[in-house]
């Protein structure tokens, strides 16, 4: 019997590639990738922030790194459909397993995540992050300014605008992440946009909103135009709460709106946005205790997957 190939998240050698192996079994990591702290050579570390102390609704993203990298085995054997390429020829990439943290203490939580990302993106490679609530943004978002220069431009895909006023800096809350982010100059609101809003904020902070309204009633093609003229060629942080999503498409989160985008919508507007200039994303919100037939763990997978495609369009193969 000839030899097979399992359990890739130990025993895989090239960090390049793919090598399909049974999608019902072995080392669950993020897309078969290796597991690794060991960034030689890495052009992205995925890691996972499983903090879910943060939400105001239901509780459960701390679930949420565990099922998309679950999730991901399923895709795992091949390209993602609709790219004139592998991610995984063009990127060297590794699963740099969770943050750790110490949950009794959350007050230290945001340090603890900061470092964390500081410590990965100085080892050289660049960050996919799966979450958790999405209050983790902030730290990465503070990890990325220092790394990169702010301000960045935020790409921001979500029900909620999540800026909401809040005096208190140091509180931990999902709501207020980019309010946070745009007083201190991490983002600079004029370049960025949020796309599928569909929940009422008073204030937007000068951030320009797609909301979900718009995008139907436009379409893919002119939200893309919209995105990239906003964003130019500045230096882009994506983040992707699941919640976007329609809730036909992704019931597995916490505060899930009616009316959101579809899968393919999404799927398509990333195809329309390679050649941004991507220096980080998370993928965040997915709660699969309340999902069904794990169709949010898989659109969270398959968008992380496209965030890889919309890095590698801008490297050369390998």
């Amino acid at each position: 019997m000839r030899d097979r190939i399992i359990d890739q998240a130990f025993t895989r050698e090239s960090l390049h590639g793919n090598v399909g192996e049974p999608t019902y079994s072995g080392a669950l990591s993020f897309f078969r990738r290796k597991y690794t702290r060991d960034l030689t050579g890495v052009d992205v570390a995925v890691t996972g922030v499983p903090l879910d102390l943060a939400t105001t609704n239901r509780p459960g993203a701390r679930f949420g790194p565990a099922a998309i990298r679950a999730a991901s085995a399923i895709m795992a054997w091949s390209r993602p459909y609709g790219w004139a390429f592998d991610p995984f020829d063009r990127l060297a990439v590794v699963d740099a397993g969770d943050c750790p943290f110490d949950f009794g203490r959350p007050e230290r939580v945001p340090d603890e995540i900061e470092q964390h990302a500081r410590g990965l993106l100085d080892g050289g490679a660049a960050l996919l992050t799966l979450g958790g609530d999405h209050f983790i943004s902030y730290p990465l978002l503070k990890a990325h300014a220092a790394k990169h220069g702010a301000p960045l431009s935020l790409l921001h895909f979500d029900a909620h605008t999540d800026t909401w006023a809040d005096d208190e800096e140091e509180r931990i809350e999902h709501g207020t992440m980019f309010y946070h982010a745009a007083r201190q100059g991490l983002v600079d609101p004029a370049r960025s946009v949020q796309v599928g809003i569909r929940t009422y904020n008073a204030e937007p902070m000068g951030f320009n909103i797609l909301d979900a309204s718009w995008v139907h009633a436009n379409g893919v093609a002119a939200t893309v135009a919209e995105i990239r003229r906003i964003l130019g060629d500045g230096k882009v942080y994506l983040t992707f709460d699941i919640d976007c999503l329609d809730p036909s498409f992704a019931p597995g989160t916490g505060t899930p709106v009616c009316g959101g985008l579809s899968s393919a919508q999404v799927l398509a507007i990333f195809k329309g946005l390679a050649g941004i200039n991507l220096i980080g994303m998370d993928v965040v919100e997915v709660a699969p205790t309340y999902d069904v037939g794990q169709i949010t763990a898989l659109a969270g997978a398959a968008i992380a997957a496209e965030c890889l495609c919309l890095m590698a369009h801008n490297r050369a193969a390998r």
